[in-house]
Parts: structure tokens; sequence; C-alpha cells
């Protein structure tokens, strides 16, 4: 799936549900730099894609830079409420409450 998606992007088409899928597919293979870079397209896209948020935050979290996962999930959070999106709400509590109890 990642090949046929980087052969779209690569015959010029950019869009923000092309670059959550190629995030999406990085980060579940564990290429956590990669994956930012797509996630982060994507929220550049659409400031308001609050499930693109969260996986940019688990990105960071990856690469183990906790301040770029957390500056991620309070913005996350914020297209979240503004959208009623609750469960991606719900869930980036969850990982902020996990990062302030380990840092």
């Amino acid at each position: 799936m990642l090949d046929s998606l980087e052969k779209m992007l690569a015959k010029g088409m950019d869009n923000s549900l092309l670059r959550f899928g190629l995030g999406k597919g990085y980060l579940d293979l564990g290429e956590f730099p990669r994956a930012a870079e797509h996630l982060q397209r994507c929220v550049e896209f659409d400031p308001k894609y609050s499930a693109a948020w969260k996986l940019l935050g688990k990105a960071h979290q990856g690469q183990g830079d906790t301040a770029a996962a957390r500056q991620a999930w309070e913005k996350g959070l914020e297209a979240a409420r503004a959208h009623g999106d609750k469960q991606a709400e719900k869930e980036m509590t969850v990982f902020l409450k996990k990062l302030d109890r380990h840092p």
C-alpha cells in the first residue's frame, strides 16, 4: 500500500488524506521520522485533522521527542474540541497525562 501512495505523491498528487495514509503506514512500520514528516505535511494541509495530530504526536514520541509529541497533542486537542471529535480528544488527553507522569 505504501508503494502505491508514494507513487501517487511522486506523480504530483499531494493532499491531507494521502499524507495521512503515508504517515500512518510509516508509523505502523516504526519508521517514526518518515511518519512525522508526512503527518506534519498533513496537518499543514488541514490543521483541523485531529486524527493526524494524534498520530503526529505518536511519531514524535517514537523518536523520543516528548516536547514535540506534547505540542502535537495539545494542537490536536484544540482541533478535536473544535469539531466535537470526542474519541480523539479522550485519547490525546490520556497521552498527555501519561507524559505528565513519565516525562
